[in-house]
């Protein structure tokens, strides 16, 4: 086995230490992926896969709209409490720095690993999220003034 499985199998024995199925789900298909020797998937799921990703999210996110539990009403009054409109506020912010992480993942892919690696260490460890890459590249972006 090579050292690129071997990290792969290490990150989902991670996921499988920490109980976060998502990494560990992740990190055994994508070595399910490789040892079937699947390397044509490799193109379409960088090409793809986030946005895939994306729009799963949002699906997940916006159900609760979808299927009434959240109203129009509930909608409206978003816009007149504080905490609301804060939230809409942070959530600008980070559709910004995902946006910004977006464009400075395609530009400088040797800063890839280490947000990966953190994310991964976030997600399995501190009970994150995989949303993760893109708002850190965003961050970073920010601070090394890289877009």
């Amino acid at each position: 086995m090579d050292y690129t499985s071997l990290l792969l199998l290490g990150l989902a024995g991670l996921g499988i230490i920490s109980s976060n199925s998502t990494v560990t789900i992740a990190m055994l298909v994508l070595l399910l992926v490789r040892l079937l020797g699947l390397h044509q998937a490799y193109p379409w799921l960088e090409k793809y896969g986030l946005t895939v990703g994306i729009i799963i999210l949002l699906i997940g996110v916006m159900t609760p709209l979808a299927s009434g539990r959240i109203s129009l009403q509930t909608v409206g009054q978003a816009f007149l409490h504080w905490k609301s409109l804060t939230a809409i506020a942070i959530g600008i912010l980070v559709a910004y720095l995902g946006g910004r992480g977006a464009v400075l993942i395609g530009s400088q892919p040797t800063i890839v690993a280490g947000l990966l690696i953190g994310t991964v260490i976030g997600v399995a460890l501190f009970k994150g999220v995989p949303v993760g890459p893109l708002i850190a590249a965003g961050i970073l972006s920010l601070i090394i003034g890289r877009m």
